[in-house]
């Protein structure tokens, strides 16, 4: 690992595992932990950090003195990404979807030196086609391309390193979809006995298996994702969601954002409510961080 990662790294704090407890939980007979990734930074946190860690140290022995990278304007990606790079003296250039505009993710992204180039949406799907760190054409000598919300092999690395830090038996580990990288990353970690579900928060996110397959390095029987509970698409919300997420708040005092962890909780709960988890089990939910994004919302 290089030396100003181990550097980064040493400043962060631990993530520990919270038992939850609820009413539902009790009727149905079944405990509920979350591991605590919003608490390794204020900023880099949960898989922001986890996906990037290993990417970063590619990066760096490559030679690469910029990553250029994609999101939307409240991106946790671009976000973890700017301040990353900040830290470490690499420059960072972000594709913006949609028209220029100004809001606090885009002004911390400017604050810590990120270049912004705002492009169409049509220009913003191409982008996707470019899957390896040196495919985008045109892009500067030592410069590192990387895909959107990190999606890429070496990000798995940093979110086997999540699971191993579980130091309880468990049966069910849950976590929020975005572009999948994270949910193959704990498929590819965790025993084969024990069921991963991951909680898409896009609408139509039934697409994200075939992703989360092109991550695999094998194919495993054991995970499958839940596209029931995105609350009418991407950032989209509604006032049961809110409500959720604040007496969530109110009873556990863990903070969660309506972008993907609230979305996999409120979905948790229903799921326990419906019966769909036997008693006995007991699940794993990793909070992912990511917090800044409710300024959005606000």
């Amino acid at each position: 690992m290089h030396p100003k990662l181990i550097s980064l790294e040493n400043q962060f704090a631990r993530s520990i595992l919270t038992k939850v407890s609820a009413p539902c939980l009790d009727r149905r007979q079944v405990e509920l932990w979350i591991k605590r990734d919003d608490l390794l930074h204020p900023i880099v946190s949960g898989n922001k950090w986890r996906k990037l860690k290993y990417i970063l140290n590619h990066a760096l022995s490559q030679g690469a003195i910029k990553i250029v990278s994609m999101g939307g304007a409240y991106s946790n990606h671009l976000h973890a990404l700017a301040y990353v790079g900040h830290r470490l003296g690499i420059q960072t250039e972000g594709f913006i979807r949609g028209e220029p505009q100004s809001n606090p993710t885009l002004s911390d992204l400017r604050r810590w030196g990120m270049r912004l180039q705002f492009v169409s949406r049509e220009d913003y799907r191409n982008l996707r086609q470019y899957k390896h760190w040196n495919s985008l054409p045109g892009i500067d000598t030592n410069a590192y391309w990387l895909p959107e919300g990190g999606a890429v092999d070496l990000a798995l690395q940093g979110v086997a390193e999540l699971v191993s830090e579980i130091d309880i038996q468990y049966d069910v580990v849950c976590c929020p979809c975005g572009t999948g990288t994270t949910l193959a990353g704990i498929i590819e970690a965790v025993r084969p006995d024990v069921r991963v579900i991951g909680f898409s928060a896009l609408k139509g996110g039934s697409f994200l298996k075939r992703d989360v397959e092109a991550l695999l390095t094998q194919p495993r029987e054991n995970w499958d994702i839940v596209t029931d509970y995105h609350f009418g698409g991407f950032a989209r919300t509604k006032p049961e969601l809110i409500e959720f997420i604040e007496q969530f708040l109110y009873e556990t005092s863990v903070l969660l954002e309506p972008i993907y962890t609230g979305k996999m909780f409120y979905g948790i709960y229903d799921l326990i409510e419906k019966g769909f988890f036997p008693a006995g089990r007991r699940i794993v939910a990793i909070h992912t961080g990511g917090l800044q994004g409710n300024r959005g919302f606000a």
